[in-house]
């Protein structure tokens, strides 16, 4: 006999990525605020950070002041953060039956400490499956901006940019390039959207292609 307390499927894992600046964050509350007006359960999270330890990490590697953080220490601490996430936090949800909106997840590091820090793409991206235990988004939502747009959206109103987002355009570019080919290389897990385009727009064009893989 099953147990009707017990969900029916498992969640859905949706992460937003993008260069700095983008609007990742605004588009994960928008997302998520509208699937549980639909009557989801959905969890919004965010990396690093996610877990008391995660967060703890996130200050450590973002915030300015902590000394120096050579690439290859950097690239542990992000996986690190998310090792805890995903075991404490985003497998569990999913294993309910929540919808698990994460802001970055794995291609952000393949992208920054991959491509941004030239460690190499694939040593981050084997570094992380072990971290994670190989889960995958279900969905990755890509928000393509470009870094000089970017740099202007996240300092207006003389907001203080984190250890990463002050490194150079250059630096940034390397980023978004990065992440483009990772969509592009898998196609049928991402969508890849304009961060230009105006908010609702992007905000309805995300929640339609979520729907199509609620159950």
């Amino acid at each position: 006999m099953s147990n009707s307390n017990l969900p029916e499927t498992r969640g859905l894992f949706i992460a937003m990525e993008g260069g700095d600046g983008a609007g990742k964050s605004t588009q994960a509350q928008r997302l998520a605020a509208a699937l549980q007006e639909a009557g989801r359960t959905v969890l919004r999270t965010r990396e690093p950070g996610g877990t008391p330890v995660g967060e703890q990490l996130r200050a450590l590697v973002l915030e300015h002041g902590n000394g120096e953080i050579d690439a290859r220490t950097e690239a542990l601490i992000f996986a690190a953060s998310r090792a805890a996430h995903v075991q404490q936090v985003i497998e569990p949800a999913l294993a309910a039956g929540t919808v698990v909106v994460c802001d970055r997840y794995v291609d952000s590091s393949i992208a920054y400490q991959g491509a941004g820090r030239q460690l190499g793409t694939e040593p981050v991206r084997i570094l992380n499956t072990w971290a994670t235990g190989g889960l995958e988004p279900d969905l990755t939502v890509l928000l393509d901006v470009d870094p000089a747009r970017g740099r202007d959206r996240r300092t207006a109103g003389q907001a203080v940019e984190d250890r990463l987002e002050s490194e150079p355009d250059a630096f940034h570019l390397q980023i978004r390039l990065a992440f483009l080919e990772a969509a592009q290389a898998a196609p049928g897990r991402y969508l890849v959207l304009d961060a230009g385009r105006p908010v609702d727009e992007l905000a309805e064009t995300i929640l339609r292609r979520v729907e199509k893989l609620l159950p």
